[in-house]
């Protein structure tokens, strides 16, 4: 079963609009009981304006505008994680986090500082290290899950992806609907992914 809930905390309609609630995890009664949960979220973390699906941050009793993105992912993950501490038995239960999946809008961050973000990209970075460095996001997964008693496998794909520049629908994208460089078109990364899930589950 799909179950689409791109944040895994709650956002909820409320007098004031459409209200993200950072400590309020009610759509997880929809996994429990499953065989098999893999998770994935940071994408949609980042998204302002009419892409964004909410109105207000709630934190606690405090309700915000907007908060720094980074500290509102730590705390709707942290949200998450204590969720699957007390909801789900790793007897039964496998559980996977999928990592961090990069962008390419700044060509410095693979070292081509004049390069048009991920446009025209048409060979992957051969380098035992990315320029850029690694992603914030992925320090603050890492730190929740070293948190939980539940066992959680990372399918740590981050820094793979960041060295396949070339596998977005870049130049690629026949329909002329603009630039995308978060999402992945070209094949061989989307595959490698799943290549690791099916070897974590064997």
């Amino acid at each position: 079963m799909y179950y689409r809930t791109t944040y895994l905390v709650d956002i909820v309609r409320e007098r004031i609009g459409r209200v993200l609630k950072l400590d309020s995890i009610q759509s997880g009664r929809a996994w429990v009981g499953a065989d098999l949960l893999i998770f994935n979220t940071w994408h949609w973390w980042t998204h302002r304006g009419k892409s964004q699906p909410w109105d207000y941050v709630q934190d606690g009793n405090r309700i915000y505008r907007d908060m720094d993105r980074l500290v509102a992912f730590y705390k709707g993950l942290s949200t998450w994680a204590g969720w699957v501490d007390a909801n789900v038995n790793p007897a039964t239960t496998k559980v996977f986090f999928q990592g961090i999946s990069p962008t390419h809008y700044q060509g410095r961050e693979w070292g081509e500082p004049n390069a048009k973000r991920c446009y025209g990209q048409t060979q992957p970075l051969i380098r035992p290290r990315y320029p850029g460095g690694s992603l914030p996001a992925e320090a603050m997964v890492k730190r929740v899950l070293q948190t939980m008693s539940v066992p959680v496998y990372l399918l740590d794909v981050t820094f793979l992806s960041q060295l396949r520049k070339d596998a977005h629908p870049s130049a690629y994208n026949r329909d002329d609907s603009g630039m995308d460089c978060s999402h992945w078109c070209i094949a061989g990364l989307p595959d490698t992914w799943n290549q690791l899930l099916y070897a974590a589950l064997r």
